[in-house]
């Protein structure tokens, strides 16, 4: 399976203070599971791919690379948010997504973090 290496390496370091996290293939990238739930994925392509807050979509995808993500031609559900990788470049833009996706990670699985 192909995702783009430093792309899950910063991933993964932005997780390492979480103490549920597990690696998945799916979505053709690398897909980072924290309490079980889907949190974020590395793709092919260098994007970074966040679930979220259905609520929050509009706001969010408002912000530079924000976009919907599609599979298989079709979008996906509201709560996805698919971010071009200038979107990421600085650490602080990549930390906001990851905050973003990890807040909304504790909502669904009831844990406060």
């Amino acid at each position: 399976m192909a995702y783009d290496k430093d792309l899950a390496d910063r991933i993964r370091e932005a997780l390492s203070g979480e103490t549920q996290v597990r690696e998945v293939g799916m979505f053709g990238g690398l897909t980072f599971m924290v309490n079980d739930r889907m949190m974020a994925t590395a793709n092919t392509h260098g994007q970074l791919m966040v679930r979220c807050d259905p609520e929050r979509v509009e706001e969010l995808l408002g912000r530079d690379g924000a976009d919907w993500p599609e599979m298989r031609g079709r979008r996906m559900s509201k709560g996805w948010i698919v971010v071009d990788t200038y979107g990421t470049e600085s650490e602080e833009a990549f930390k906001s997504w990851i905050e973003e996706a990890l807040g909304y990670n504790r909502k669904v699985s009831g844990s406060g973090g």
